[in-house]
């Protein structure tokens, strides 16, 4: 139980508690190295969301690997929120996935709560969203790991990095082969993956204590950090924090708006028909708000913050509740009360991440509604810790500094578990492959949001705790994630030479073209994911055909079908793909009409909704095409110059790129495409609202200068 006397001497008590790790258990391939200092071909260090990722893709590629954790007990430990997904990160879910990695099929064997977020809006943004029992998912993820064929998991930390020269073919002034462990003994490897989250000399904070670990109960990494700085790597401070901890049986959950699960619930793994608890079975979440009274104790004890007087950057997306106090005074915030697992007796209260002093987060804790008598268990905390500017690795996340050292996760700026997991296996798959001396496995913008992710820290950087959203994404449409299987899978199975930058429009053609020449296997998909994702296309592809060849006029189709807003008006026959878009009308329904051809294909209903999906979609991504085309011929186009940013109102755009469109005053659309944070779905979305602004202004010009101006048939003519 946790006691509100004497804070700091409580974290300080937890970081000292000797542990006595159990023997390090060995995975998969059990040959013992050869005599002498051990070698082998990839070496993962840190075991968390990243590090997992990593060490399993590269054994799944066929390379011996090693993954070196603090602690084996804590592999697959959720430090901050229970959940994952959500919106942007449930399609990085699905496209880690596609490529076989660990996170979704581990989430449905451990969730508690299954939702989509987003469903008012299309299936392109839907966001795929669960609450995880924590003690699951550890065990499930130590069970998945410590099984894998060819990864050995040993526990040590990782001190120094061993240097070798540099391979003449390649760039960098180094070559990686080992790491050096804190007691001095030597690993080698031909790639290493540093996963190290927030690790490297990082800083636990509440109130105005600070006390070094990576996270509560774990040491920093001190050594390995000032390697990476004496190798000249640029080094930036984050910060981050997590919300206290109350005790479920303490709280007055009758009052509190309830949210319960999806029926039926969504599984994130393309190999999985449902998840293992039924939704009846899963548990309910809870949501209620701070109030006025949350803010006075928030601003009468700042000088009490520490963590929120810092100028290192913290979450924009996450931040923390006196964040957002400060940012947005006089409005509620709202916390959502979320379990920790199907026996845990822990409530995460989403949205209050604190670091004042204990004592005033029990205090600040019972003003909110439904919680005026409940227990804190374990205060808040913020966690400060060094990352390296991500403009520093290329798109297969190898270092341009040290050649075959690779980095993954939070160390490269970003935040949340389902970031570091995409590029832990990106990592891992490329660490394999750069053994192989084979070309490096890179996933473009057009291709995932693997991609976007990607290519926004290593060509824009970031100063602040990065984080994905759909609105990052400019061809959003095409990378839905429904299709993630169709999109990367075949890809996973293949290593295909990919240059690291793309002509936007070739990018599909050539990858179709790799796959028909039949490139060589990268082994990173499984046989049975490989054959599922093939039936699926193969279905999909022969479902759209047989949707095209049904043809009736408007009027047999209202009759077959008279829930459809079908127009009688129309003389030319319809096609029962153009009868799937109505919003009304699902492939069950159409079915029903036409029995014959359809039936089939709704007796699978991941095949089924994903014939709905494409029907839907199928005009729209013409258009996408050509907005692609369109911001590359008008890269050059002015932009206003008396345009205000900050308060526009006509144009769709994060208050994060009104910001620095303001700052920096670009005075074309190429300009503002160079400025860091200023994604191309907002460019895409700058574009439109100036060329609505030039044809009005042509408009405008081209009526008489004399008479009455119709603003009605101005209006009619723009649209």
């Amino acid at each position: 139980m946790f006691s509100l006397r004497g804070c700091g001497r409580w974290v300080a008590a937890s970081l000292a508690k000797q542990h006595v790790p159990p023997p390090a258990r060995l995975s998969g391939d059990s040959a013992s190295a050869a005599p002498g200092t051990p070698r082998y071909d990839v070496v993962v260090v840190g075991g968390g969301h990243a590090g997992t990722e990593a060490a399993a893709a590269a054994a799944r590629c066929g390379s011996r690997t090693l993954l070196l954790t603090h602690r084996v007990d804590t592999i697959g430990q959720m430090s901050c929120n229970p959940s994952f997904g959500g919106i942007g990160k449930g399609h990085l879910m699905r496209e880690v996935d596609a490529l076989d990695g660990l996170c979704s099929r581990i989430c449905d064997q451990s969730g508690i709560h299954y939702k989509v977020l987003n469903r008012r809006k299309g299936p392109a943004v839907w966001g795929l969203r669960a609450q995880i029992d924590r003690k699951l998912y550890k065990q499930n993820m130590q069970k998945e790991i410590l099984n894998t064929p060819l990864l050995t998991v040993q526990e040590g930390a990782v001190e120094d990095l061993i240097l070798t020269e540099p391979e003449p073919e390649h760039t960098g002034k180094c070559r990686v082969s080992g790491v050096v462990l804190v007691d001095g003994s030597k690993v080698y490897a031909d790639s290493v993956i540093l996963t190290a989250g927030t690790f490297l000399r990082g800083m636990i904070v509440i109130g105005l204590e600070m006390h070094p670990a990576g996270r509560l109960g774990d040491q920093p990494s001190i050594g390995l950090a000032q390697t990476l700085e004496k190798l000249g790597f640029v080094v930036g401070r984050l910060k981050t924090g997590t919300p206290p901890r109350i005790a479920k049986d303490s709280i007055n959950f009758s009052i509190l708006n309830k949210q319960t699960p999806d029926n039926p619930s969504i599984p994130f793994s393309f190999i999985n028909e449902t998840v293992w608890i039924k939704p009846e079975d899963q548990l309910p979440c809870y949501l209620t708000h701070t109030n006025p009274r949350v803010d006075e104790i928030i601003l009468e004890n700042l000088h009490l913050n520490s963590h929120i007087k810092e100028t290192t950057k913290g979450p924009r997306y996450c931040p923390s509740i006196e964040s957002k106090v400060l940012r947005f005074p006089n409005r509620l915030h709202q916390v959502w009360l979320e379990p920790e697992g199907i026996d845990s007796d822990l409530i995460y209260p989403q949205g209050l991440s604190v670091t004042l002093p204990a004592e005033l987060q029990e205090k600040m804790i019972t003003c909110i509604r439904g919680l005026e008598k409940a227990k804190m268990i374990q205060p808040g905390y913020g966690v400060q810790y060094d990352y390296l500017d991500p403009r520093q690795i290329t798109p297969s996340l190898e270092t341009h500094l040290v050649q075959r050292l690779f980095f993954a996760g939070q160390i490269n700026g970003t935040t949340g578990y389902e970031e570091a997991a995409a590029q832990g296996v990106i990592a891992g798959i490329n660490a394999s492959l750069r053994v192989r001396r084979k070309p490096p496995f890179v996933v473009s913008r057009t291709e995932g949001y693997i991609g976007v992710l990607i290519d926004d820290l290593t060509t824009h950087g970031t100063n602040e705790p990065y984080r994905m959203f759909t609105s990052r994404a400019e061809f959003r449409l095409s990378l839905r994630p429904d299709n993630a299987d169709s999109r990367l899978t075949f890809r996973g199975n293949s290593s295909l030479s990919l240059p690291t930058r793309f002509t936007l429009l070739s990018d599909l053609s050539h990858v179709l073209s790799c796959l028909l020449l039949g490139c060589k296997e990268a082994g990173c998909v499984s046989q049975q994911r490989y054959e599922r994702a093939s039936w699926m296309k193969s279905s999909l592809e022969e479902g759209i055909s047989m949707l095209k060849s049904i043809e009736f006029s408007s009027s047999k189709w209202k009759k077959l079908i008279p829930e459809a807003s079908i127009s009688m008006g129309k003389v030319v026959s319809i096609r029962a793909l153009d009868v799937l878009k109505y919003e009304e009308v699902d492939l069950e329904l159409l079915a029903k009409a036409v029995p014959g051809p359809l039936k089939k294909y709704t007796q699978c209903r991941e095949l089924a909704e994903r014939l709905k999906i494409e029907a839907t979609y199928e005009t729209v991504l013409f258009h996408q095409q050509q907005e692609i085309k369109d911001i590359q011929r008008d890269e050059a186009l002015q932009l206003p110059k008396d345009l205000d940013y900050l308060t526009l109102r006509d144009v769709s755009l994060s208050q994060e790129v009104r910001e620095k469109l303001h700052f920096s005053r670009p005075q074309t659309i190429g300009a503002a495409s160079r400025i860091p944070g200023v994604t191309p779905a907002a460019l895409v979305n700058l574009l439109r609202f100036v060329k609505t602004i030039q044809q009005r202004q042509a408009a405008m010009n081209e009526l008489p200068k004399t008479g009455q101006c119709d603003t009605d048939r101005l209006e009619k003519r723009q649209l």
